[in-house]
């Protein structure tokens, strides 16, 4: 079913660089995703978590940074 795929690919000079580049994209992007999630304020998190519970929040978001 991949034959000619496979073969296509074979055929194009330097297409070993795409999976490489593929997987160091998603590794960056997750390594600063889990960093910005480990490094975000603890009482902002507090408040998101009790935003969808509490019907008397008059905050606007953009006051909790």
């Amino acid at each position: 079913m991949f034959e000619p795929i496979k073969h296509n690919m074979e055929t194009i000079e330097g297409v070993a660089i795409y999976p490489i580049l593929s997987l160091l994209i998603f590794f960056l992007f997750f390594l600063v995703l889990g960093i910005w999630v480990f490094t975000y304020k603890k009482e902002t998190i507090g408040i998101f978590s009790s935003m969808p519970l509490d019907k008397q929040n008059d905050q606007p978001l953009n006051s909790m940074k």
